[in-house]
């Protein structure tokens, strides 16, 4: 006998109900939320048709969207010389490489840096702007002066629209464990990083996470990447409800991960809508990311970890009052990311999120979230303390259940 609670008949009215409360969503805050997200000029593009028809010394250069295997091997059969002048050449190109060496990524990301600003201190005095316009491009003058700061290393920049930018903490060359912050809505160039709130910001978030780390392991070599090189929803309008930039940004993330040097093991770190990136993301990852772990998620675009298709352990977290779980947990018609990651019937390995506020807490010192994500991000799977009284969440990992 089927009972009234799973009833297709109360199925599909909790459907329609939720459905509801999606496009209330956008009707509050705006279907006007989509916006351009490659607006403005695109000196980026023009950079990459540059690098399309150049060459080095009777070379002809390999296409910017090779994989990242054979843009190393190319770069390694240049000279020191050949690859300055590369770097010189074409800085918005080099920087962006997955699979360039990071020092020369660094140095072309530098001079990308110091190109922008300079473009946009001129439009803070172009009189044929708006008030806005100026006050706009002296906030972003003013972002890509600290990027270039010194000890910074920018793995990746683009300033075309709102921009993508990257940053790596610690020695990424020598790391034994690597760790990738995945960020969520309302992510670009400008909000990279912020004063106050700072543990919400991606720069923040990656800090936090890599102090973290190094107190957990202190003989582990770790490096922790702020990744938003992917364009993010702005606000949570439509493009917060489907999967169109999750997708495009699953590929950039998996050819991150794929030009990471050596063979270090990966974890990534999926906060909010950077949840979906990296559920999209998930059945593509190279062998070695071992742990995705998600935070005040929507959904990641399946109904079970298992649908992820992935080898990698699966994490999921969330505090008590994160409104991300008033969100409804379908997918209709595109519309949605699926299950709750912290569901039993999910399937993830739910770990405690104590002491985290909001949706925005999970990175912020003293939280169980962030000393959790540091026990993952340096394999120490014992340390990671699961949501309620019991052990499941380190059920089946060598060693970590006599913690």
């Amino acid at each position: 006998m089927t009972s009234f609670d799973t009833s297709p008949t109360l199925n599909a009215w909790r459907a329609l109900l939720a459905l509801a409360v999606v496009f209330v969503l956008l009707a509050t805050t705006g279907w006007t939320a989509i916006r351009d997200h490659e607006g403005g000029s695109d000196v980026r593009a023009a950079s990459l048709a540059a690098w399309a028809t150049g060459g080095i010394d009777g070379r002809q250069l390999p296409e910017a969207g090779s994989t990242p295997d054979r843009l190393a091997r190319f770069f390694a059969g240049l000279t020191a010389s050949q690859r300055s002048r590369l770097v010189d050449r074409y800085p918005l190109v080099v920087g962006n490489l997955n699979g360039v060496p990071l020092t020369l990524r660094y140095r072309a990301n530098h001079l990308a840096l110091a190109q922008a600003r300079a473009v946009e201190l001129e439009r803070t005095h172009d009189e044929r702007l708006t008030a806005s316009g100026r006050a706009w491009a002296d906030r972003r003058m003013r972002r890509f002066e600290s990027l270039m700061g010194d000890g910074r290393q920018i793995l990746a920049f683009d300033p075309t629209g709102s921009g993508r930018v990257a940053e790596v903490f610690g020695d990424l060359g020598r790391a034994e464990r690597v760790s990738v912050v995945v960020p969520g809505v309302d992510t670009d160039v400008v909000n990279f990083e912020r004063t106050r709130r700072q543990y919400s910001a991606p720069v923040g978030m990656a800090k936090s996470l890599y102090a973290a780390e190094r107190a957990a392991s202190p003989r582990t070599r770790t490096a922790v990447i702020a990744w938003a090189d992917y364009t993010s929803p702005s606000g949570v309008g439509m493009d917060a409800a489907i999967g169109k930039l999750a997708r495009a940004g699953s590929q950039r993330l998996d050819s991150l991960v794929r030009g990471l040097p050596g063979d270090s093991a990966v974890s990534l770190f999926c906060h909010s809508y950077g949840s979906v990136v990296c559920g999209v993301a998930a059945r593509a990852l190279p062998a070695r990311v071992a742990d995705i772990a998600v935070a005040g998620s929507p959904g990641m675009r399946v109904e079970s970890a298992k649908e992820l298709g992935t080898g990698a352990r699966v994490w999921a977290t969330r505090d008590g009052d994160d409104w991300i779980q008033d969100v409804p947990n379908l997918e209709v018609g595109g519309l949605g990311h699926g299950a709750d990651p912290v569901t039993p019937e999910f399937g993830a390995r739910v770990f405690s999120a104590k002491g985290a506020v909001g949706h925005a807490g999970y990175f912020e010192p003293g939280t169980e979230s962030l000393s959790n994500f540091a026990g993952i991000g340096v394999g120490s799977y014992d340390s990671v303390s699961c949501a309620g009284d019991g052990e499941a969440c380190r059920s089946g990992i060598s060693g970590a259940e006599a913690n």
